[in-house]
């Protein structure tokens, strides 16, 4: 027996047949997908390199099942630049060195992008660190993101304001 999902991943409706209901959101990107960027770390939720956006809000694509997401939206490290244009997060991350080896920068972009978008960053570094928590970095690159994310959110604020005006 087949399942049959469909999915708009990065802007893009996507059909997809599954065979086994079990499949996760994160397998179904990588593997049949082939949206690499959202990595495979730890595989229990524990590390936050899998996060991706559904329907805007953070999720660890490890620990969802892909039947369960029929219809959502989702947004993976893939979709956030536009063309050659980097999102603000991406270009600080680049600007504070808010990464080392690169292994778990997609996931906290993603989680960056998520948190701002929920409106929890503010401009407490504290706070985005632990809103950022279920994040890791082998690398230590801890105090780069902290930094990124704060000023990715006073970017996207003004930009908002600009637009708003």
């Amino acid at each position: 027996m087949t399942f049959s999902i469909s999915l708009t991943v990065n802007g893009v409706r996507r059909n997809v047949e599954l065979a086994d209901p079990r499949v996760t959101l994160l397998d179904l990107l990588r593997e049949r997908l082939d949206l690499t960027g959202t990595k495979k770390g730890c595989d229990r939720g524990q590390c936050g390199a899998c996060t991706v956006l559904v329907g805007g809000r953070r999720i660890n694509s490890c620990l969802a099942l892909a039947i369960s997401h029929d219809g959502a939206d989702v947004l993976t490290i893939e979709g956030v630049a536009r063309g050659n244009q980097l999102h603000p997060v991406q270009a600080a991350f680049i600007a504070h060195d808010g990464l080392q080896c690169g292994f778990c920068t997609p996931g906290q972009i993603m989680s960056a992008i998520g948190l701002i978008r929920e409106g929890h960053a503010g401009d407490n570094p504290e706070r985005v660190r632990e809103a950022m928590s279920g994040n890791l970095c082998r690398c230590g690159a801890y105090a780069g993101i902290t930094e990124a994310v704060l000023e990715a959110q006073k970017i996207l604020a003004t930009a908002e304001q600009r637009r708003s005006a």
